[in-house]
């Protein structure tokens, strides 16, 4: 693998940047498999609240990249922004560190400090996350352009070992059972190792971006927007974007008027709703520049057309963090050859499936295109689409006969997100390069921006979907010793009284099937059909425009 990687001559700035995200990713993957458990077990809500509350979180940390694109693009540089977003993320963790120190003597307290962490976070993310994926592209002058889907394979895999080991070490120390109970206040332990990683990673990008995030002839890349030299852009390309007074006011009046469509038609939440329309009121500002060309703003559509099909694969894809992570706590025998592994860690086997076949993956692309048989960015991402929807679907068909007392062997959660790593390679790092190709310099890191707002959207759209998990198989035991046939009132059979009703509240038990889109929602096997259905239906159109999206991409793959 190694000799595959140094016959592309890759520049060593990537290695910077690969070092660079991976800490980060540490850092974001570690907290995030204790957060909803922490939300739950140390916090006191709902498994409902947390997930609403993971979907928020996760989908403003992939909106604020639209502001952090645009202040690198005009005013501070790649540079600034990754060291300030580093920052945040860090001190943010810290001040999760503290909440999850606090919440047995102050819970309101506690919960507001969760708050201000994840906003903390969210913004700093913000300026992270556009500006380092922008970097690696820019290391690669156009005559080196094909080589970003392997470029950014390799960073990729920087994310995932990250990953890999945040969701190791993170829940090892931070979401600690013994003999079946959960020791609530290893929590902090967790936030701690991930603000530590966030800090090592900013450490290494300051004291290495000099030496090696450089172009070819040594200018540095990412510094400040007004000393961008000529040559940085391809002849005759526009040099800074164009707006008129009236394009940004028509955003402004599309931006307010789509949060208001999704607040009060589309029945959103309040951040569900920014994050909506500002994918829209965004993208439509983008095509408005007037210094755009037509074979520009054909690519800039393509980046649209995908980034909209991809919010379907990171609904699915993001249940890891939330329902999943509920029914592996709740329904799932996670004895792995002769340990109880921690439910917040199943999600670990995504990051290592990715640090096995990432490379695996990027020298297949390779092999593809030497013999002029690579598909187009596009196919690769609808078979990511299609390889999702199967993982559910094999998921689905072995939790229908569980009932409410069966456990799902644990490895039926392995092999989904192995199926999953496979479309994630297929769909992300392709993704994040096909940007690289298609959008024009002066809006790399916008564009950047936009495409994680499609992620953001996804993420929201998870956070509504993992709401509507129906009851798992703790909930009707505990039912049970109450005294209450959740069944029953599930089914109907039985009115609960308002004592029982009560009683379930406060156990944080549902006494109703969830609905969406108009369909209820009575089992786990229809949950998980969810998301064969969405991806599956997003894999097929996104087939079928494929021919049209080639035309558009005027000679780019």
């Amino acid at each position: 693998m190694t000799e595959q990687i140094s016959k592309q001559k890759h520049p060593k700035g990537l290695w910077v940047l690969f070092g660079t995200e991976m800490w980060e990713r540490f850092n974001f993957y570690g907290m995030r498999t204790i957060l909803t458990l922490f939300i739950v077990n140390a916090l006191m809500m709902s498994e409902e609240q947390s997930s609403i509350i993971y979907g928020g979180f996760l989908g403003l940390c992939y909106l604020t990249p639209m502001l952090g694109g645009f202040i690198a693009d005009k005013f501070l540089g790649n540079r600034l922004c990754i060291m300030m977003g580093g920052l945040l993320m860090a001190t943010g963790q810290m001040l999760l560190f503290f909440s999850a120190s606090i919440f047995s003597s102050d819970l309101e307290l506690a919960r507001t400090l969760l708050y201000i962490a994840l906003g903390t976070i969210i913004l700093g993310n913000g300026f992270f996350k556009p500006n380092i994926s922008s970097m690696v592209s820019n290391l690669y002058p156009k005559a080196e352009r094909n080589k970003l889907d392997t470029a950014f394979t390799i960073f990729y895999l920087g994310i995932n070992l990250g990953a890999f080991l945040g969701q190791l070490i993170c829940p090892l120390i931070g979401d600690v059972v013994v003999d079946g109970v959960r020791n609530i206040y290893a929590f902090k332990w967790g936030y701690l190792a991930a603000s530590i990683a966030m800090v090592i990673g900013v450490l290494t990008f300051f004291f290495l971006k000099d030496k090696y995030v450089v172009t070819p002839e040594g200018r540095p890349i990412g510094g400040l927007p007004s000393k961008n030299d000529a040559e940085d852009f391809e002849e005759g390309e526009s040099q800074s974007a164009v707006f008129t007074s009236k394009s940004l006011g028509l955003a402004v009046v599309a931006f307010i008027g789509l949060g208001l469509l999704f607040f009060y038609v589309f029945g959103q939440n309040v951040i569900y709703s920014i994050i909506y329309a500002s994918g829209i009121s965004l993208a439509g500002l983008i095509l408005s520049d007037s210094s755009l060309t037509k074979v520009e703003r054909d690519r800039v559509l393509v980046i649209y057309i995908v980034s909209f099909f991809i919010i379907f694969f990171w609904a699915a894809f993001e249940q890891a963090g939330s329902s999943l992570t509920f029914i592996a706590n709740n329904q799932t025998n996670r004895n792995f050859f002769g340990w109880e592994m921690p439910p917040s860690m199943v999600q670990i086997f995504n990051g290592i499936f990715v640090i096995m076949f990432a490379i695996p993956f990027s020298i297949l692309w390779d092999k593809l295109r030497a013999k002029g048989k690579e598909p187009i960015s596009p196919v690769k991402q609808a078979i990511g689409l299609a390889l999702i929807a199967i993982s559910y679907f094999i998921i689905a068909n072995n939790v229908k006969n569980l009932g409410n007392e069966g456990l799902l062997a644990i490895h039926w959660l392995i092999l989904l997100y192995l199926i999953q790593t496979f479309g994630e390679l297929c769909l992300s790092p392709i993704g994040l390069s096909l940007v690289g190709k298609l959008a024009p310099k002066r809006f790399s890191s916008l564009l950047y921006g936009v495409f994680f707002l499609s992620n953001a959207s996804g993420y929201a759209l998870a956070g509504t979907l993992g709401s509507i998990l129906p009851a798992t198989g703790d909930k009707f035991t505990k039912a049970n010793e109450l005294g209450i046939d959740l069944q029953a009132v599930l089914d109907k059979k039985i009115i609960p009284t308002a004592d029982q009703l009560s009683l379930l509240a406060e156990n944080k038990i549902r006494a109703n099937n969830p609905t969406f889109a108009g369909f209820t929602i009575h089992n786990l096997y229809e949950f998980f059909m969810v998301f064969v259905i969405l991806c599956g239906i997003a894999s097929i159109l996104l087939f079928m425009l494929t021919p049209k999206l080639k035309k558009m991409m005027h000679g780019i793959k």
